[in-house]
């Protein structure tokens, strides 16, 4: 049965997985206390003004993922991805969380929603 809420899909998840899931969760509503969570896509997603984040969990990583990740400063070039606006991290174990950066990419994300508006709109 797919989950209906961020804390069904974190109890789907096993190990590492979980873990990671739990910390990205922790690391985007530490960044936006009043970031909207739901469950779309089959995934968490995080909205203000829009959604501006995501994570999905794939058999051998957990992918954190930007909405407006082309346009977002990389200065360690951890986003990856090809596509017009989208960008993720892909992680592997808990050990890969670099909060700091992660953190700025939130914070980004959330900005550039504020300015240019809902990025699944026009």
């Amino acid at each position: 049965m797919a989950a209906k809420t961020v804390d069904e899909y974190i109890a789907g998840l096993e190990g590492w997985q979980a873990d990671v899931a739990r910390e990205v969760r922790r690391i985007i509503l530490a960044t936006v206390p009043d970031a909207v969570e739901s469950i779309k896509w089959a995934q968490p997603v995080y909205a203000s003004s829009g959604p501006f984040a995501y994570f999905k969990a794939f058999k051998h990583s957990l992918n954190f993922g930007f909405w407006r990740g082309a346009d977002l400063d990389d200065p360690t070039s951890l986003l990856q991805g090809t596509g017009q606006k989208m960008r993720h991290v892909r992680l592997t174990k808990l050990e890969d969380i670099d909060e700091e950066a992660l953190s700025l990419f939130v914070r980004q994300a959330v900005q550039l929603n504020a300015d240019k508006g809902d990025p699944t709109k026009g």
